[in-house]
């Protein structure tokens, strides 16, 4: 039977691009941003604040965590999730839909986000369980089970997610690869499609532990190269970027009617923006506290840190020298925008500051990008559907869903597997964000404990940072599980430890 072409999308794809605008217009771009002003100011200003702290947590986190993941490997994971095709195609698609202004709503989100991300994944460090393997599983379907004491709630956003993580964001990867290829390589879709299968089929068949030891360098890697590209084309343009910045910010509140592009004004800008943000860099939407969760640590906060700290590279630093790529290129025109362009925009654009050469380095940039979020995309699957059918289990039905879903999204259209993703993306985010303003005291509670241990430290009272939830006077309630308790802390390896030299 022959694959649908794009065209066979178009329907669909108009009807989810409806929906999408009246789940984020009416709901979730205001929720979003509501949540991420709490937090920011009952964690005063943590995203400021503590941001030495943050880098401080990454740099010190690859220790020896035993059959564990670490925390270093567990940012890598959220990192291949984050750092993919919303830097390159997503923020193409936010400036082509909004205009330039998008760009600062983007800002918004990541900014206030840092916050959420915080809160998300501290919460799933402590309500995270032990796994048979040696790893911890964890995440919003864990912590509205047994923060909320919904297991109802708990099964419907695990359900959620795993189609969103094992279906659409997958689709939309493999869609990522598949333009760039035909773009720059006149390769078909179709052939895409079968190349993708094979390279992408025992890796995910392997588990968990295959997909981090592959992330913890292919991640950092990718994102490193890209921000060298970056940095040359802002060198070779150094007189435009004020220029492209005042772009920006006249785009995001509609004062320069020139940069409108399709959507037109301040509402495209905001939702595109908001959009786009979200999907980049995921804050609030309850992806990366599932691999928050599975990090060995000392203490949950400092995986809060760290994947607060993920926000920030993603959108601050990755979308934004994308954007400015984009705006001084001389490519991107809002008269003649077009959303069949999006997916190659990025690259056109590096092509036409650096040449034609430039093309090939960024097929190999997107793919690896792409092919890498994939890989950790399928790690928030299998957490859920562990915590949907029991641990220990091999999920070979999801593992079989990523499969067909990188086949059927490299031959799909761009707008049906993106406003398909957006929605998914959207409920599951809604789920996500009223659960963790719900359980929020808990992770202020430990980020309390967090720097009281800290002004110990520094008062010669005590060695290093650990955390024990029993009787413990920061947290609103007793926790539940046996893997926060004095006895698990003694067996923990101390994987990051703060010192007087701190």
């Amino acid at each position: 039977m022959l694959l649908p072409t794009a065209g066979f999308f178009d329907g669909p794809a108009a009807a989810l691009e409806t929906v999408s605008d009246h789940l984020y217009g009416d709901l979730l771009a205001w929720l979003l941003i509501a949540a991420g002003l709490w937090f920011t100011w009952r964690t005063r200003g943590l995203q400021l604040r503590l941001f030495p702290q943050m880098l401080r947590a990454i740099t010190s986190s690859r220790g020896d965590v035993g059959e564990g993941m670490s925390s270093f490997q567990a940012f890598t994971v959220g990192l291949a999730s984050r750092v993919g095709t919303g830097n390159i195609v997503g923020v193409a698609i936010a400036i082509t839909m909004g205009g330039p202004g998008a760009v600062f709503w983007m800002w918004i989100v990541a900014l206030v986000g840092m916050a959420t991300g915080f809160v998300e994944s501290t919460l799933a460090q402590l309500f995270k369980v032990a796994h048979p393997d040696g790893t911890f599983r964890g995440g919003p379907a864990y912590y509205i089970h047994k923060g909320l004491g919904s297991k109802t709630l708990a099964s419907i956003f695990a359900v959620v997610i795993t189609f969103v993580f094992g279906f659409a964001y997958e689709a939309t990867q493999a869609n990522a690869i598949s333009n760039v290829l035909k773009g720059t390589f006149n390769i078909e879709p179709w052939v895409t499609a079968v190349v993708l299968v094979l390279i992408t089929t025992p890796v995910v068949f392997k588990g968990i532990k295959r997909v981090a030891a592959i992330t913890e360098w292919l991640a950092p890697l990718m994102a490193l190269v890209y921000v060298i590209i970056a940095i040359v084309i802002l060198v070779l343009n150094l007189d435009a970027i004020p220029a492209a910045l005042v772009s920006i910010f006249k785009g995001a509140f509609g004062v320069d009617q020139a940069l409108w592009g399709l959507g037109g004004g301040f509402l495209a800008a905001t939702l595109n923006g908001i959009k786009r943000g979200l999907f980049s860099n995921e804050a609030g939407e309850g992806s990366v506290p599932n691999a928050a969760a599975t990090a060995t640590v000392h203490h949950p906060v400092q995986q809060g840190f760290i994947q607060s700290m993920g926000v920030f590279v993603d959108t601050i630093v990755v979308c934004t020298a994308t954007a400015l790529i984009i705006l001084l290129s001389g490519v991107y025109n809002p008269a003649t925008a077009d959303i069949d362009a999006a997916g190659t925009l990025t690259v056109s654009s590096v092509s036409a500051v650096l040449g034609p050469w430039a093309q090939y380095l960024m097929a190999a940039v997107v793919f690896v990008f792409a092919y890498s979020s994939l890989l950790g995309n399928y790690a928030y699957a299998e957490v859920n559907m562990d915590f949907l059918r029991g641990m220990g289990r091999s999920h070979y039905g999801v593992r079989a869903m990523i499969v067909v879903a990188t086949a059927l999204g490299a031959v799909a259209s761009l707008s049906f597997v993106w406003n398909l993703s957006d929605v998914a993306m959207g409920v599951m985010a809604i789920i996500n964000i009223i659960s963790v303003v719900l359980l929020g005291k808990w992770a202020f509670g430990a980020l309390r404990d967090w720097e009281q241990q800290k002004r110990e430290i520094e008062a010669g009272q005590r060695d290093i940072v650990y955390f024990v939830a029993t009787d413990n006077p920061n947290l609103p309630g007793v926790l539940p599980g046996n893997v926060w308790t004095e006895k698990a802390a003694a067996e923990r390896q101390p994987e990051s430890v703060i010192t007087r030299q701190d």
